[in-house]
């Protein structure tokens, strides 16, 4: 595969179709799990490490996996890379593992893992497939931190809060106190102020991609006539 479609399917992974802000998909967690940065990072983390994995697996086994099963063999492929993250992270980062709860085995119901798996992986190679799951798990990573970043600020008044929860004691130093003697925006860290953070991300995306859209129909619409008028000037010439 070229570099070209390399960089097509980073720039699907990230921007043009996000999981969480063009598919619309995963947002149980995504909505759930965002109260703080670090729990967004944590749950990112594991989603876009099972997006890898799974993704990668399923490209290796497509051509000996027959069509009528591929389903549940995708299913079990994805459930046991979220069982063996969970086990590692109840083993090395059991208070963030607890804070995080039922919504890390959840992953494995994730429709954007299946959907790649489906969609993608068992039609492409081992290559592509690696940097589909990469940048499609990086796309909602950036979006949970994101959204956990906003709600945090508002709620708390600070940003990475407990971070030692997944960087260990040697990282508390990297809370940052924004807004001194903060009574907290009670909306923001409610199942409501997730909603609505995410509707005004989801609108920001969608006002810079029209208006990129405007900005390509514009130049589009110039070079022609740009492009006429230097021909005109030639033959009158």
């Amino acid at each position: 595969m070229a570099n070209s479609s390399y960089n097509e399917l980073t720039y699907n992974g990230l921007w043009k179709n996000n999981v969480a802000l063009v598919q619309v998909l995963g947002l149980c967690p995504l909505l759930a799990v965002t109260t703080t940065t670090v729990n967004g990072i944590g749950l990112g983390i594991a989603t876009a490490l099972t997006l890898v994995l799974s993704n990668v697996t399923v490209s290796l086994i497509r051509n000996s996996v027959r069509p009528e099963i591929r389903i549940p063999v995708f299913v079990l492929i994805i459930a046991s890379f979220v069982t063996a993250i969970e086990l590692a992270m109840n083993a090395y980062f059991y208070d963030l593992y607890k804070i995080l709860g039922i919504f890390i085995p959840l992953i494995v119901t994730n429709c954007a893992i299946l959907g790649r798996a489906e969609a993608f992986a068992s039609k492409n190679a081992m290559v592509p497939s690696f940097i589909d799951g990469l940048m499609m798990g990086v796309g909602f990573t950036a979006i949970l931190v994101l959204l956990g970043a906003i709600r945090e600020l508002l709620g708390q008044g600070t940003l990475f809060s407990h971070a030692h929860l997944m960087f260990g004691e040697a990282a508390e130093w990297m809370t940052i106190t924004v807004i001194d003697d903060y009574n907290g925006f009670l909306l923001a860290v409610l199942p409501p102020g997730a909603f609505i953070g995410l509707g005004l991300l989801i609108a920001l995306k969608n006002l810079i991609d029209l208006r990129a859209q405007k900005k390509a129909a514009q130049t589009a619409t110039a070079t022609p006539v740009e492009t006429n008028t230097s021909s005109t000037v030639t033959t009158t010439g």
